[in-house]
């Protein structure tokens, strides 16, 4: 199959080549990590580099057990001559292999690029052996206008529509986007490699079912506070009796793989994080939709609201939700010394819509840009008492610009 370019994370992995710090890949499993290291190794493979690529997803390296055996395979293929490119695709199931990548890391003729899909392992590993000589790039899953290259699509609300219902993993692009039980069973596979191999087994999960309950809880409660209380009354409801302790284990386990991202609440009058009812998205629509089931029609602001958090983060914000007295702003989002206000929607067609969304905005006394993304038909890039909306395609393909 033809390899689609990602120029956007390539560029920011070239940057770190030659710099003599390892470059780790992270995000979800599926969202495109190994496309970017595919395409490092096309453009690298030329006859002054020795590439050494490792996929630890393939049978083929079952043999690299551990860093041992990680060190004995580098060292066989290296070619000293040559500038050497080390790629290890899910290098976390290697056993101890950040001991082995520091016998490489500080060479200036050796690069060292790999992958992984859970955060707790990579972060705290990699800390503790190489003294913050590593940088993390995270990986998302395609962006709407990557999503309309990978699948050749022209830009329309047809085109918007199967964004919204199957979402931005790479790997449907073979499987194309007509058939829908096609893509139900590709889903279901991503889902239970995610679940089984980076949160049952890595975590030593016993309660399978209350865990795929959580998961299915958090994907129709997208956009509301949660807390550990509020999930276990729930719970204790369906009679499902769970300690706060568990539940807050698992949800943790769940953003360490990446399925879910928890977003943190921002007290705007008082500058400060809250420490409960955090917000959680999912990663990948197109996920969260087939775990959720159901209707899109029943849950469009749901999925409108996480689509919005989904680029925000892919333009380079840190996101949180804003909080000031009993007002709320779905996102605010900071970069350097720029910080901006969104409020999502998905139609805003009555009065007292428009008020919730544009007027929340208009109670922040700053002068920080504020904006309204909605699918408001009709309704364009126009600005209300300074607040300018957008368009959720729009903001998709361009941005905020």
């Amino acid at each position: 199959m033809e390899l689609v370019s990602r120029p956007n994370y390539y560029s920011k992995v070239e940057k770190f080549l030659g710099k003599c710090i390892l470059i780790v890949l992270t995000g979800q499993r599926r969202v495109g990590k190994s496309y970017v290291m595919r395409e490092l190794v096309q453009r690298k493979q030329t006859e002054d580099a020795n590439v050494i690529y490792i996929d630890k997803e393939k049978a083929a390296f079952d043999f690299i057990a551990n860093y041992k055996d990680l060190v004995a395979y580098i060292d066989e293929q290296r070619v000293p001559q040559k500038h050497t490119y080390i790629l290890i695709d899910e290098v976390q199931e290697i056993e101890e292999f950040e001991r082995g990548l520091r016998n490489y890391y500080d060479s200036p003729e050796i690069d060292i690029i790999v992958t992984g899909s859970n955060s707790d392992t990579l972060s705290s590993d990699l800390a503790t052996l190489l003294s913050g000589r590593y940088v993390e790039i995270f990986i998302q899953g395609l962006s709407y206008e990557e999503f309309l290259v990978f699948h050749q699509l022209e830009d329309n609300d047809e085109t918007l529509r199967k964004y919204i219902n199957y979402g931005g993993l790479p790997g449907l692009r073979p499987m194309g986007l007509d058939d829908p039980e096609v893509i139900r069973q590709y889903l279901q596979g991503v889902y239970n490699t995610i679940l089984v191999k980076d949160i049952v087994r890595r975590k030593k999960v016993r309660n399978v079912p209350f865990l795929e309950n959580l998961i299915k809880y958090v994907g129709d409660n997208i956009g509301k506070p949660l807390s550990a209380t509020n999930i276990q009354n729930h719970m204790t409801s369906n009679q499902n009796e769970v300690s706060k302790n568990l539940i807050l284990k698992y949800l943790k386990a769940t953003t360490e793989a990446f399925l879910v991202h928890n977003v943190t609440r921002y007290n705007l009058h008082g500058k400060k994080l809250l420490e409960s009812n955090d917000k959680y998205y999912f990663g990948d629509v197109g996920l969260r939709n087939f775990i959720v089931g159901g209707r899109r029609a029943n849950d469009i602001e749901k999925i409108v609201e996480n689509l919005v958090y989904q680029h925000l983060i892919r333009l380079g914000y840190k996101v949180t939700v804003g909080q000031m007295y009993a007002t709320e702003i779905d996102f605010v989002g900071t970069k350097g010394d720029d910080t901006i206000y969104v409020q999502a929607s998905y139609l805003i067609t009555e009065e007292s819509t428009f008020e919730r969304e544009f007027g929340n905005l208009k109670k922040i006394n700053d002068n920080y840009p504020k904006y309204v993304i909605s699918m408001t038909p009709f309704m364009d890039s126009s600005k209300y008492e300074g607040i300018l909306h957008v368009p959720l395609a729009k903001f998709l393909k361009k941005g905020l610009s």
